[in-house]
């Protein structure tokens, strides 16, 4: 079978589009320093994002959160985010943590810092909100995961019931109603854990029932309250089919089928990756009829398995060519929408190695290479079956010698011994049963006759390798879709590029963070522990240095003294003293010059009481 392809394109068109927000711009810049201080702060995104309540968190110069107002957009602009400050800021620098959802249904987060009046130290411990809680995104993947794959099963029994016309339906009402219940629970656990899971918060949020009420007035969770609704239209539909089967003609359930089926993948469609991004209109009418295309053929293909399975197959040389005439337009749907997705994530070229989203694409195409190879074992045994029995040519019997005419049929005898001459009378007959020389009885009477079943359609063995080539396939397409689910969160190259492009200008270098343990051979808590240095910007020039001294039991603690020095052994310059000063919890300084790049040696002492210290190196580069 062409699964392989299939899936191909089922992978490329539920990975991401142009998705995700970036973040174009800030105000005041990232990095800045502004004589006054702002009233408010300004996000500017690539695309439309939601608010959430904690999208903003600002941090001041003593490292304790400012309070803000509510975040709203900008005039009303829904690609930017703004908090409102205090009337009045201290002089120092502030960092901004922030927190959206993009249009395509993932949150996005961030952090970036300006300065009023003067620059000021800053430490790498301010707590710039909760990251994505990994229980709550698992089970958010497991959800959508299992909501795709009811998805293709529901779509793809109707489609193969209505479309291939298989004589017993009974063994696909199962799988059916399984789809439909699963397709039904995996919304609804999206609906609770929408909101936790755009916060970044545990499972147990999904109860605030505050939360859920916000959820159900986002983009993501209308969209799942609409198919919450297209499911309960649907089992109407299903109902109603089962009891009016003779009576209903198949134009009319197939038209009202494929209402519900668009209307279902419209769901995914105007909420996720092809609502964001470049071409929304086309992406969203690609995305729709990729997603009924992978419906029709992988729900499609666990629908021949099950047909497969019966222990009569008369029907079998008229379904499985109807199944593959379907699976071969499928396919045809799903090379031209996969190759438009795949373009529209992916960007270039160069990009399938350089980033993440290419490489999960590379192991997606791989997948797709094993569907391939076993899509032909499937055709070879469907093509065994649909092929019609072949006819047996008539070979004449010799003609009878020439018999003298009499007035009268000469009776035989009953049992008496026949004679050439009645031998040579029984092909002539054209009598049912008979024979002669090189035929045999029940054949066809010529080779123009009426063909027989498939060659293969009652062959056990046949049959047996084809249910075994089509289950691999299965197989072999859940774990590919299981990559795919993946891929949906994952940053596309296209968006990822674009962020980059359009980083602030005013954008600080990434800190240095440097761990030094350190032991003075004493028992108590401060004895022992860690030094975490943070090195801001590691440039050449003014850099800013902090320090936090960890005990024995990972808790802060308070020491005498901690000195830092700095030395370039290849230029010999140094030592350089940062001369930290006590901050009341840490240790810091605005001003440690370093003047040249390259290989910096730094020692940290730290001394614990009037007698104990130790002394710990370390390599620190330093940029030009």
């Amino acid at each position: 079978m062409l699964l392989g392809t299939v899936l191909v394109l089922l992978l490329a068109g539920a990975a991401p589009a142009s998705a995700h927000a970036a973040l174009r711009s800030t105000d005041p810049d990232d990095g800045s320093l502004v004589r006054q201080a702002p009233r408010h702060v300004t996000l500017t995104f690539t695309e439309s994002v939601g608010l959430l309540d904690d999208s903003f968190r600002v941090f001041g110069p003593d490292q304790r959160r400012v309070h803000t107002g509510e975040a709203t957009h900008a005039d009303g602009r829904s690609d930017t985010a703004r908090v409102g400050l205090p009337g009045k800021l201290a002089e120092g620098t502030y960092t901004v943590a922030w927190r959206v959802v993009s249009a395509d249904s993932h949150p996005v987060s961030g952090a970036f810092s300006f300065s009023v009046g003067k620059r000021s130290a800053t430490t790498g411990q301010i707590d710039t909100g909760p990251a994505d809680d990994p229980l709550t995104r698992g089970l958010y993947d497991a959800a959508r995961y299992l909501a795709y794959l009811a998805a293709a099963l529901l779509v793809g029994t109707v489609a193969f019931a209505l479309l291939c016309r298989p004589a017993h339906t009974a063994p696909l009402r199962r799988p059916l109603v399984a789809a439909w219940w699963t397709l039904l629970g995996s919304t609804a656990v999206l609906l609770l854990l929408r909101a936790p899971y755009e916060a970044g918060t545990g499972p147990a949020a999904a109860f605030d029932a505050s939360a859920l009420g916000r959820t159900l007035t986002g983009r993501p969770g209308l969209a799942l309250l609409a198919r919450l609704l297209v499911l309960l239209l649907t089992a109407a539909f299903l109902i109603w089919l089962s009891r009016r089967r003779d009576s209903v003609k198949r134009s009319v359930a197939l038209a009202i089928g494929t209402v519900l089926a668009a209307a279902l993948a419209l769901t995914w469609a105007a909420a996720e990756h092809a609502s964001a991004g470049i071409q929304v209109p086309v992406a969203m009418t690609s995305s729709v009829v990729h997603l009924l295309a992978t419906g029709v053929w992988l729900g499609g293909l666990v629908a021949l398995l099950l047909t497969l399975r019966r222990p009569s197959g008369d029907d079998l040389v008229e379904v499985v060519p109807r199944f593959s005439r379907i699976a071969f337009a499928s396919v045809t749907v799903l090379a031209v929408t996969g190759l438009y997705q795949s373009w529209r994530g992916l960007g270039s070229l160069s990009a399938l190695s350089g980033t993440s989203y290419g490489r999960l694409l590379l192991a997606k195409l791989a997948g797709v290479a094993v569907l391939l190879l076993v899509a032909g074992y499937s055709r070879r045994w469907t093509a065994r079956i649909a092929a019609p029995a072949p006819a047996r040519a008539v070979v004449p019997a010799p003609a009878a010698p020439a018999r003298a005419v009499v007035p009268a049929p000469v009776p035989q005898p009953v049992g008496a011994p026949a004679d050439g001459h009645e031998a040579a009378e029984g092909p002539g007959t054209g009598e049912p049963g008979t024979s002669g020389e090189g035929e045999s009885p029940g054949e066809p009477e010529s080779p123009d006759g009426p063909a027989g079943p498939g060659a293969g359609s009652g062959d056990p063995g046949i049959r047996r390798r084809l249910r075994r080539s089509v289950l691999v396939e299965v197989a072999v397409a859940a774990v590919v879709l299981m990559i795919t689910t993946v891929l949906t969160g994952t940053l596309p190259s296209r968006a990822e590029a674009e962020a980059a492009q359009q980083a602030p200008v005013g954008a600080l270098p990434p800190t240095t963070e440097i761990t030094v343990p350190f032991d003075t051979g004493t028992d108590s808590v401060t004895g022992s522990g860690k030094v975490l240095v943070t090195l801001d910007p590691a440039r050449v020039g003014e850099n800013g240095l902090q320090a936090v001294v960890y005990g024995s039991d990972r808790g802060l603690v308070a020491v005498p003294e901690v000195r830092i020095t700095f030395t370039l052994p290849s230029r010999e310059v140094g030592p350089i003293d940062a001369e930290l000063a006590d901050r009341g919890g840490y240790w810091s300084t605005n001003s440690v010059n370093l003047p040249l790049a390259g290989e910096w040696t730094m020692k940290t002492t730290v001394r614990v009481s009037d007698v104990d210290q130790v002394s710990v190196e370390r390599r620190v580069r330093v940029e030009p």
